[in-house]
């Protein structure tokens, strides 16, 4: 269950010739690789190409229309191996994946494609997931393409211009006999826009056509003698087809007329160097500029004869790249200098080494290089602004607290790491591997759980190194149930049983791959009519060859996962001791769940929210509630009591009713303050009756409390 359906908008994949297509970049992609005539389609979801896959998970029907056979890819490795079908055969296909953690697991089957080559066009569509909003390491897939010699797109951040990427992607692939990459940025995934569409087609070959007449062909295997040919095949031949293929159609595009000075940037740049040439009074709303502009919509390879006519008879050239290393910089500087050409240089010196290229440093750093070398062209008043002096405001870093990234409200995983704290509590401090996914929020606080993460699926791998029989005490690692079958079932507990591993491996199942957006995964509950669901973890695990193994089917026990933790921990029994925790995502609960519930509201059927509260004149006000759960929905309240400084513990209406808060207090042996509460729309008459009659009680009760209270008044 995905957490967009685009159901409706997939209807618009069925335009044909002449008509408009309106709609955002991830939609355009889909409608253009139907209308090159794709066979396959494979990838793993991630952002920011996650919606693709949903969007192409939706289309199935119009998929299958047309003969297009379309795989969600147990790992990037997986889409990319999928392309092996173009290698002998004339099919187009295409694999979409996140960049640079996808492009890192993929990166054999990348250089195995890449070495034998393709005969059918093969288009790698990569998200490239850089800068403040990403949520991996800062690299770039530029040198993926350069390591295996694969052709790197970066169409500017249009409609057409995606479209056209993904159309000349087909074509150069096929030219040159090579795989291409188009990168795609969360600017150019999102952006919306409009394009003339073409009718889609039916592949010439599809793969059921293949299987009936199998092809071979020895020297596109990747086996000496052949793979020594390879290399000198990729630069004799594959590369000058490609740099000729890139000239006959002007893929790169030269914008403005002649100038002393110019700017050469990457595709997806294209639409932030405008913008700051807008506001720099040098480029109007439709992009009509005065500086020369050099987009490269193909950045790997680079042709040397247009840029250096480019820079001809120009006194500067600014290049604006976004990432390190600056591979497009070093490599200009590279071609100039063999040409003898006196035109200066200037790129990361001007603009921020590394980091993000937002519109301030856009318009920080062309700005900086207009006024070094073209001043006379900007307004007086841009050309030595007069700016005064920066206002005192005090220094947000300071005054502004931190929100680091935290679960989300009533997520099933909160639970699992209280009662670790609860288990170190008593046991001591252990050493914690994290993993990638949702559950990698336990590094922050309020848990401060887990030291290293090492990739998907690796959590327990990267804690094998401390399997010393010489140990007294074992390691902890974590792994989400998308990192499990994507490389953990053999990378993580394969090794651990191959290797005798005395640690404890907890995986956490939230029935999804939730961080991605939440895709079905094998070990899903819900029934998926194209996939094949509801094979339990725990299974796998016995058949690596794991004997002590538990389940706990509900993690907000908080008691029993840390009673079972402890178990583990403590345990005689030698080997993997690995603990499943499944509950189901909460917010893919209430995605599933509100939307029933609404319209049994509207209905006028009787429905029933539970919330939780907190009871003041209960709560002491120490708060380590919050620190064992950290619920957003968890804060404190300031109370009218003149005798109570101290805030006390209060639940918002955000309150989804997962009940962690009372069930960490009752584990932790904290306070008896949390309370429950059923909030009932469209009562029946006995919820009426019952509802009036504890009214009355709790009334007597209260009035009764209030008699006996010891009251100061004054004297008369």
């Amino acid at each position: 269950m995905a957490e967009r359906s685009f159901a409706k908008e997939v209807q618009k994949l069925r335009l044909g010739d002449g008509e408009t297509f309106t709609g955002e970049g991830i939609l355009a992609i889909t409608k253009a690789l139907l209308q090159c005539g794709v066979g396959y389609v494979g990838g793993y979801q991630g952002a920011p190409i996650s919606h693709l896959m949903d969007v192409l998970a939706d289309a199935q029907e119009i998929l299958g229309d047309l003969g297009v056979h379309y795989e969600a890819s147990a790992s990037e490795a997986t889409a990319t191996a999928m392309l092996a079908a173009s290698v002998h055969y004339p099919i187009r296909g295409a694999a979409t994946f996140k960049s640079t953690v996808g492009t890192n697991v993929a990166s054999d089957a990348l250089a195995n494609l890449a070495s034998g080559g393709v005969t059918g066009g093969a288009l790698i569509i990569v998200g490239e997931d850089y800068g403040e909003g990403s949520s991996i390491m800062q690299e770039r897939s530029h040198a993926f393409a350069m390591k295996s010699q694969v052709w790197l797109l970066d169409p500017r951040p249009n409609l057409p211009s995606i479209v056209a990427g993904v159309e000349h992607g087909f074509e150069l692939s096929e030219a040159s006999n090579t795989p291409v990459m188009l990168q795609v940025r969360i600017r150019c995934c999102h952006v919306h826009g409009s394009f003339v569409a073409k009718d889609n087609k039916r592949p010439p070959m599809t793969v059921a056509d293949a299987l009936e007449n199998p092809r071979r062909d020895t020297g596109r295997i990747v086996l000496p003698p052949a793979s020594f040919l390879h290399e000198k095949e990729k630069i004799n031949r594959r590369l000058p087809a490609a740099i000729d293929y890139i000239k006959r159609h002007r893929l790169n595009e030269t914008f403005g007329g002649e100038g002393k000075v110019g700017i050469i940037c990457q595709g997806g740049m294209y639409n932030g160097v405008i913008r700051a040439l807008q506001r720099l009074g040098l480029a109007d709303l439709y992009g009509e500029t005065e500086v020369p502009l050099h987009v490269l919509n193909v950045t790997y390879p680079l042709v040397d004869e247009e840029l250096v006519a480019f820079c001809e008879g120009k006194d500067a050239v600014l290049v604006v790249e976004e990432g390190q290393p600056d591979y497009i910089e070093q490599a200009l500087g590279s071609m100039l200098y063999k040409a003898d050409a006196s035109v200066l240089l200037e790129g990361k010196g001007l603009l921020p080494e590394a980091g993000e290229y937002t519109g301030d440093a856009m318009l920080s750093g062309i700005g900086a290089f207009m006024r070094k070398h073209a001043g006379a062209m900007l307004a007086p008043e841009i050309r030595a602004p007069n700016e005064p002096a920066p206002p005192d405001f005090d220094d947000l870093a300071r005054t502004v607290p931190a929100r680091p990234p935290g679960f989300c409200i009533g997520c099933p995983e909160r639970p699992i790491f209280a009662a670790t704290k609860l288990t170190e509590q008593e046991l001591g401090k252990h050493h914690i591997a994290s993993d990638i996914g949702c559950h990698l929020f336990s590094i922050m606080p309020p848990f401060e759980l887990g030291a290293t993460t090492m990739g998907y699926g690796l959590g327990p791998a990267s804690a094998s190194a401390f399997n010393s029989p010489e140990a007294k005490r074992r390691s902890i690692s974590f792994v989400g149930d998308g990192g499990f079958w994507h490389n953990g079932l053999t990378s993580s507990i394969g090794n651990a049983v191959f290797n005798k591993n005395d640690g404890v491996i907890v995986v956490v199942d939230n029935y999804y791959s939730a961080a991605t957006g939440g895709q079905d995964i094998l070990s899903s509950r819900a029934t998926n009519r194209t996939k094949s669901t509801r094979h339990p973890i725990t299974d796998a695990i016995r058949g690596m060859g794991v004997n002590w193994v538990r389940h706990i089917d509900r993690t907000y026990d908080v008691g029993r996962m840390r009673h079972v933790l402890k178990e583990a921990l403590t345990t005689p029994e030698k080997g993997p001791k690995v603990i499943v925790a499944s509950s189901e995502c909460m917010l893919n609960r209430q995605r599933r769940e509100a939307p029933h519930k609404k319209k049994a509201m509207a209905d006028g059927k009787r429905v029933v929210r539970t919330k939780f509260g907190v009871d003041e004149d209960v709560c002491t006000g120490d708060h380590a509630c919050m620190r064992l759960s950290g619920c957003p929905s968890l804060s404190v309240k300031h109370l009218d009591n003149p005798l109570r400084d101290d805030p006390v513990a209060a639940i918002d209406q955000n309150c989804v009713g997962c009940g962690n808060c009372g069930e960490v207090a009752d584990a932790a042996v904290l306070c008896p303050s949390f309370y429950q509460a059923d909030v009932v729309s469209n009562p029946t008459g006995w919820d009426r009756f019952w509802f009036g009659l504890r009214r009355r009680f709790i009334g007597l009760l209260q009035a009764r409390r209030e008699r006996r209270r010891l009251l100061f008044g004054t004297a008369a």
